[in-house]
């Protein structure tokens, strides 16, 4: 196996030596380098231990005005995009690593809470407001259109 190494360092190292130029006194470097880089693979990656550790506790990451993300410690309005686009993680695999509860906010209170006064002054999540008067005048188009009859086809039956 080691001699395995060895000829998959010489024939590693004489590639690269044969399309750059490497002084002298750099080759020995390159070809120890080369072989603790090949010692390396296959070898099992080195386990973690330890956990890693919060940048802030639990409590504390979440504040009126912003979160603070568990990971790197970054002040967040909302998590969710800074998740993915930092730390490739949904909100799911933050919950499962940090163990958190499904209830955790992922947007800060107050952001929240100015995002719902925006959508209740714009109406959403309201049924349209309707009088009597217009659900009358509804019915009477209904039955407006009802009393039409058109003329018959030579397909359809005749009506005794």
């Amino acid at each position: 196996m080691a001699n395995d190494k060895t000829a998959l360092t010489a024939k590693l190292v004489a590639a690269y030596v044969g399309n750059n130029q490497v002084e002298v006194n750099d080759l020995a470097d390159l070809i120890k380098r080369t072989y603790q880089a090949l010692d390396g693979v296959g070898a099992p990656a080195p386990s973690e231990s330890e956990k890693q550790a919060p940048a802030v506790s639990i409590k504390k990451s979440v504040t009126p005005d912003a979160l603070i993300c568990l990971d790197c410690g970054k002040k967040q309005s909302m998590l969710k995009r800074h998740l993915m686009t930092a730390h490739r993680m949904t909100v799911d695999d933050y919950r499962t690593k940090w163990n958190l509860a499904s209830d955790y906010p992922m947007v800060a209170p107050n952001y929240a809470s100015r995002r719902s006064e925006l959508a209740i002054k714009s109406g959403l999540g309201r049924k349209p407001k309707s009088t009597t008067q217009d659900s009358a005048a509804g019915e009477a188009l209904v039955k407006q259109k009802r009393q039409h009859s058109y003329p018959a086809s030579k397909w359809s039956k005749p009506s005794d």
